[in-house]
């Protein structure tokens, strides 16, 4: 084995004839490349973060005053359901995993295309009419149960709303389980001869993980919506406790497959964190081992901690010990990426770009939500604070903070290889001060709001919370504005940024060595691996000399071919 400088190499492969690229209107049809998922995933989704996001300012100009004077109680409920409904899995959930992995995941490993095409595109179709039926509930009063659901509440308000609502969650994960076939089975049958498994980029470990849990805990979801669908219109007494159902059985059925949910929409962004950090930053990441193998032990840890979720369901001593110490080792695993992360920064040569400034501020946002996420891993301290703010301030630094951020990190980080154009820097540095501060001042104080015992998921609270609450509200509506900034820099510069080429960032991974954007069926030739995926600053790489007898993550070569 001898190690060369040279980019990845290309060895003959035939394929067959294809146009160089496709027209905007292939945008709109049933398309199997790949990448033009991808951006089918990603634009879709963003247009559904805007709709929850225009919920979420409605929420918070209602909470403005203590009484209700701007949402009709009844309506302030639909919105909340349906806010954390859209966030979830019709913003991060397709965003991270079916726009990203997508266009991502191919690319890395060297193949043309996902193993299952046409799957590929049944899959996202999915998505727009079970975010139809979502939208369309709201002509029948909307479902008004909480994005949980949780009977007998959904058994008695706005059944049609409500059943509307189930369909539209099993159509979605559906959805998820068709994708995460497809990655499982491309990541292991599809990836060029020349790349090891200790070769693979992160961001391909940590979308294996995720779709092996995906396919483990989603189902369960769907068979609790079901049962609970049935309840509903066909007169079954499963979670109805006046006719002998148990109500806590939905409640483990949801959150066997809800709190998994959680790593669903954060481990794609770690992976996410592991390219664009080293990249940025001039480094080989740290511990790169140590960064895949927990990607797959929070896969296997995560599933066995929902019942966090129920301290206060009549859960047993035995079983509040059991999931208070599954819940603390599940962070683990979690800090081994943050310490990676801050050993790869730390005296690297940093390029504050707008990538970077987004993952930096996601390592600062997501410790404080793992922090408050471990308090409530505790039952003692859970039971004090349980369906307060503070759960509120926890959930969204965590996926606010964490899964948001890491999608605008991604998003900058991409954009050149998605579309050929440079964004503007410039704007793109507005848009993280605008998000970072709004971020904060929305939900940093509902830390205080919790501790004082506010309840969440009301419009009408106690006066002597006012303050707290309208200073949230002045943080989400500057999150609201941030998104502004954001969305014409993205349009603006995809059809009139200067043309790059096609690594600007001279990244190391696979699919900087394809045009930019990449053609069709992505390579001429497929390529062959010549070195690690992140073995910068070796021999003189990028300007910079290491030790060469020191470890380096990611560094393994291959001849070559």
């Amino acid at each position: 084995m001898t190690q060369t400088e040279t980019a990845p190499q290309s060895q003959a492969t035939s394929h067959s004839s294809h146009p160089t690229a496709w027209k905007w209107y292939d945008y709109f049809t049933f398309n199997v490349d790949h990448k033009v998922i991808g951006i089918q995933y990603l634009v879709t989704s963003f247009m559904f973060y805007l709709i929850g996001g225009l919920m979420a300012v409605a929420m918070r100009a209602e909470l403005y005053t203590p009484d209700s004077d701007l949402l009709d109680p009844n309506l302030y409920n639909a919105f909340l359901t349906n806010h954390g409904t859209i966030m979830i899995f019709f913003w991060v959930v397709p965003a991270a995993i079916g726009g990203f992995g997508n266009y991502l995941i191919p690319l890395m490993i060297g193949a043309r295309d996902m193993a299952f095409p046409k799957l590929n595109a049944i899959a996202f179709w999915l998505v727009p009419p079970a975010g139809a039926l979502l939208l369309g509930s709201f002509f029948f009063g909307g479902a008004q149960s909480g994005w949980t659901s949780y009977p007998p509440l959904s058994l008695i308000t706005a059944n049609t709303a409500q059943s509307m609502w189930i369909l539209s969650i099993i159509l979605v994960g559906t959805s998820s389980i068709l994708g995460s076939v497809n990655f499982i089975i491309t990541i292991f049958k599809m990836r060029v001869p020349s790349m090891r498994w200790d070769q693979m980029p992160l961001f391909c470990w940590a979308i294996l993980a995720t779709s092996i849990l995906a396919l483990f805990s989603t189902p369960v979801l769907a068979a609790g919506l079901t049962l609970l669908l049935f309840d509903i219109n066909f007169g079954t007494s499963f979670f109805r406790p006046e006719s002998g159902g148990n109500v806590v059985v939905y409640q483990h059925l949801f959150w066997f497959y809800s709190h998994p949910a959680v790593y669903l929409m954060i481990l794609p962004i770690f992976g996410i964190m592991s390219e664009v950090v080293p990249v940025h930053a001039r480094k080989p990441i740290f511990g790169y081992k140590a960064i895949a193998y927990s990607s797959l032990a929070i896969c296997i840890v995560g599933l066995f901690v929902w019942v966090h979720h129920m301290f206060t369901s009549g859960t047993p001593p035995w079983m509040r010990m059991f999931f208070t110490i599954s819940t603390l080792i599940v962070a683990v695993p979690t800090g081994v990426k943050i310490f990676s992360w801050v050993a790869t920064l730390w005296r690297g040569k940093i390029r504050y770009t707008s990538a970077m400034l987004f993952a930096i501020g996601l390592l600062g946002m997501f410790v404080l939500g793992g922090l408050s996420g471990v308090t409530l891993g505790t039952a003692p301290f859970d039971i004090h604070v349980h369906d307060t703010y503070y759960i509120v301030a926890h959930f969204h630094y965590v996926l606010f903070g964490g899964s948001v951020f890491g999608i605008y990190a991604g998003l900058y980080h991409w954009f050149p290889k998605i579309t050929g154009r440079m964004y503007n820097e410039t704007w793109g540095q507005v848009h993280f001060v605008l998000t970072f501060i709004g971020a904060n001042l929305t939900f940093l104080p509902m830390h205080q709001l919790g501790l004082q015992g506010m309840p969440r998921r009301v419009a009408m609270y106690d006066p002597q919370f006012t303050a707290i609450n309208q200073l949230c509200t002045f943080g989400a509506i500057l999150l609201g504005f941030s998104v502004v900034p954001f969305a014409i820099n993205m349009v603006w510069s995809w059809m009139y940024g200067p043309k790059v080429g096609d690594n600007p960032w001279d990244a190391l991974t696979l699919e900087w060595t394809t045009s930019s954007p990449p053609e069709i069926e992505n390579w001429e030739v497929l390529p062959v691996l010549t070195h690690g995926p992140y073995a910068y600053g070796m021999n003189g790489r990028n300007g910079k000399q290491l030790n060469p007898s020191a470890p380096t993550s990611g560094e393994p070569v291959v001849e070559a071919k």
